[in-house]
């Protein structure tokens, strides 16, 4: 589980029960003198490696501990460092205890030192358990099996396996038997530090008639290990394997696999997972849902997220701070950062404590979609009332929105009032990049220039977004001399390239007119195994077009989509214009859809098809584009050649063409691409349908809104009507000037009835 969900209950009642010992052998009463010293200093910059605080807790009771722990309650990645650090000093403490005792003749007993062990590998401390041992064998204790399988575990879980393997040898001198509980420890071990063929081997071996077998944990040990690898073809297999092999998968094991798809970006086949976890009598957990509503959040689908939201809190799970989180950071992402806000309000509702992650999401969300400087400034006020202290990325997000807001000299203020303060730690010279950035478009070098001597005296190094922030910029006033001057110097620096420093470069050439150094750049990144994206494919593309070269344009696609790079309107348009208009290039993307004739769709189909474009991407290209321009008939006829060849426009295209239509005030037509979406199962998300409801209000279609309304929240499988029905009446019956008034209202309705917003 991920550390920022330990609650802060189970850290208060670990530091009382994980080492019972402690207490029985060195209570001594709270000293509430290192209380407020302890409390200070942890909030100051590399407070771990404080001397004088080490010294403080080392004398510091647990109730002390569990004392400061309440005091940064709103904190709790701090909480969980600090009870980290104190739990490790009370185990050292307890086992330098152990030594002042056996100084004066005192002893303690066998299952003392077997408990200690335990606590140990629970903490992942293997050297310090190894050192239990010792003093276990210096009393004359003769260990017993269940002893070494704890020090085996121990020493896995820190990734000390050749130490663990020596500790197996002794196992087997001793006549035990090496059970199926001490191979999975080491299986697990080869995982921690990613040796997979030794981790397979092991296995293997319990797997064989005269082995001691494998359970389902071992099972899911090793399926973890190879998702963390990017192995999931393998991974599926195992799980396949474990039915032959008499085991089920757990929770555990569905919710690993469930994980390395969505860090793969395959929330959908992830979905289906679900499903047969469902039906094979595994209930998904908290963490399951969290990692489902991050993955599908990443991906942009918001509406689904939020259905997984609500289904999770529907089947009584508790959501962490994480899953908060992930769907604010989704909804802010979006520009819905109202939606954010009022899942901010249920988390303090339900006692979810919101964390510096919370507001820094948020506080991107009204400085990049949304521009809102003041409501970010009383975001910031509201973080420090509540003792909650900004870090660099909340300064990186108000820098940026007053750069993108064109308030440079605030921005620059802003940097120097916090690059002055002596309580942040600078990680990365992500707030000085973003004044470059705005200094390089406005074409102010020398400021650019001063921006990077802040940044080195701050002790900062350029990065790579550093370097291609600069190149980018003298790109863009068309001196690639100067680029290549600063290109050469971050390989100096030992600052390797990346996609986009490449794209930049390209881009470059191209705009000079150089497009054979452009090409011969774009072989070099290739080379350097740097792959081209969708934006540095599109500009080779559009320049071989501008020389009238369509042949090496159309293969340039070609290595595109062999490469699984999935070519964009932006690159199709490029190849169109050059098979309609030759050399003559426009400037706007869809004038050519004006000039197009159904020849030109005939040959652009073959052609594009014969360099691997899918049928359904060309289909929904052309579509789109038609109806942009107005020729909606021919739009419509080619919609049904495409339903004919078994195809149907994606989601995103449909919105476009939605959205066209409401435009245009081609209402049937609308109600008409509705039915076929919900027929083909594709639903709009709910804030194009609400643009939708309130285009038909205003025309006064009152009756097929209504029915589009029933259409939707039947398609839809909403099973709770009321509260979704309360919005909708409300956006056929506001009244326009009331309406930011009485959407707030609602909001704070739904928010009441512990939903999201939909």
């Amino acid at each position: 589980m991920l550390i920022s969900t330990i609650k802060l209950q189970t850290l208060s009642v670990k530091l009382y029960h994980i080492l019972p010992l402690v207490s029985h052998f060195t209570h001594k009463p709270s000293n509430h003198d290192t209380i407020n010293p302890t409390s200070t200093l942890i909030k100051s910059p590399n407070w771990e490696q404080n001397k004088h605080l080490r010294s403080l807790i080392s004398h510091m009771s647990p109730e002390s501990a569990c004392k400061v722990i309440s005091l940064h309650s709103n904190n709790i990645q701090l909480c969980v460092k600090f009870f980290k650090l104190s739990t490790v000093t009370e185990a050292l403490r307890l086992i330098n205890f152990l030594d002042d005792m056996r100084d004066y003749g005192f002893g303690i007993s066998y299952p003392c030192y077997s408990t200690l062990l335990m606590c140990l590998s629970k903490l992942k401390l293997g050297l310090t358990a190894f050192s239990v041992y010792k003093r276990m064998v210096k009393d004359g204790f003769v260990l017993g099996l269940i002893d070494y399988t704890t020090l085996v575990n121990a020493l896995c879980k820190s990734g000390f396996v050749r130490a663990a393997e020596m500790f197996v040898s002794r196992v087997v001198q001793l006549g035990y038997d090496v059970d199926v509980h001490i191979a999975t420890s080491l299986v697990l071990g080869y995982c921690t530090i990613g040796d997979l063929i030794h981790a397979c081997q092991v296995f293997d071996e319990m797997s064989e008639r005269d082995g001691c077998g494998v359970n389902e944990v071992t099972f899911t040990v090793l399926i973890h290990g190879l998702c963390e690898a990017g192995r999931l073809i393998e991974a599926f297999e195992l799980k396949e394997q474990m039915a032959v092999d008499g085991c089920r998968p757990s929770t555990r094991t569905y919710t690993v696999l469930i994980k390395g798809i969505c860090d793969m970006g395959l929330t959908d086949k992830a979905m289906c997972l679900l499903d047969e976890m469902v039906k094979n009598g595994c209930d998904p957990n908290a963490h399951t849902f969290t990692i489902l509503i991050d993955g599908l959040c990443r991906e942009g689908k918001i509406d689904e997220a939020n259905g997984m939201f609500r289904k999770m809190m529907k089947d009584g799970l508790t959501p962490s701070s994480v899953t908060f989180n992930a769907l604010i950071n989704g909804y802010c992402k979006q520009g819905r950062v109202v939606s954010g806000f009022e899942l901010l309000a249920m988390m303090e509702k339900r006692n979810s404590r919101p964390n510096i992650r919370t507001y820094n999401e948020l506080m991107e969300g009204l400085c990049r979609i949304e521009g809102k400087l003041d409501q970010a400034n009383g975001l910031l006020g509201l973080m420090m009332k509540k003792v909650i202290s900004p870090d660099e990325v909340t300064f990186t997000a108000l820098i940026n929105g007053y750069c993108k807001n064109g308030k440079i000299e605030n921005a620059v203020m802003f940097l120097d009032t916090t690059v002055g303060s002596k309580n942040l730690t600078l990680t990365g010279p992500h707030m000085f990049n973003s004044l470059i950035d705005a200094f390089s478009k406005d074409n102010k070098f020398g400021l650019a220039n001063a921006m990077i001597g802040k940044m080195l005296k701050c002790c900062v190094t350029p990065s790579v977004v550093t370097y291609t922030i600069l190149i980018d910029g003298f790109c863009q006033t068309g001196n690639i001399n100067r680029s290549l001057e600063v290109f050469e110097l971050m390989k100096r620096c030992n600052c390797a390239p990346n996609v986009y420093t490449f794209t930049a470069l390209v881009n470059g050439f191209c705009q000079c007119g150089s497009l054979e150094e452009a090409v011969e750049l774009f072989k070099t990144m290739c080379n350097l195994g740097v792959s081209p994206n969708v934006i540095t494919y599109t500009i080779l593309i559009r320049a071989y077009v501008k020389s009238g070269d369509l042949e090496h344009a159309f293969e340039i696609l070609n290595d595109m989509v062999k490469n699984k790079c999935q070519p964009n309107f932006e690159t199709l348009s490029a190849l169109l214009e050059g098979l309609i208009i030759s050399k003559s290039v426009t400037d706007s993307s869809f004038t050519v859809f004006k000039e197009m004739g159904s020849t030109h769709v005939v040959e652009f189909l073959e052609k594009a098809e014969k360099y691997g474009v899918g049928v359904s991407d060309i289909y929904s290209f052309l579509i789109m584009g038609l109806y942009k321009v107005g020729r909606i008939l021919e739009g419509d006829e080619l919609v049904q050649e495409m339903v004919k060849d078994g195809y149907f426009p994606d989601i995103y295209v449909c919105s476009h063409i939605l959205e066209y239509l409401c435009k245009q005030g081609k209402y049937d037509d609308c109600v008409v691409w509705m039915k076929l979406m919900f027929d083909h199962g594709l639903m709009p998300s709910f804030g194009l349908y609400c643009c939708l409801v309130h285009d038909f209000q205003k025309e006064g279609k009152i009756h097929e809104l209504q029915d589009l309304m029933s259409d939707y929240l039947s398609k839809s499988g909403v099973e709770d009507r009321d509260g979704v029905s309360t919005y909708m009446d409300f956006l056929v019956n506001c009244d326009e000037h009331d309406e930011c008034f009485e959407l707030l209202k609602v909001v704070e309705k739904l928010s009441n009835q512990d939903r999201p917003a939909i």
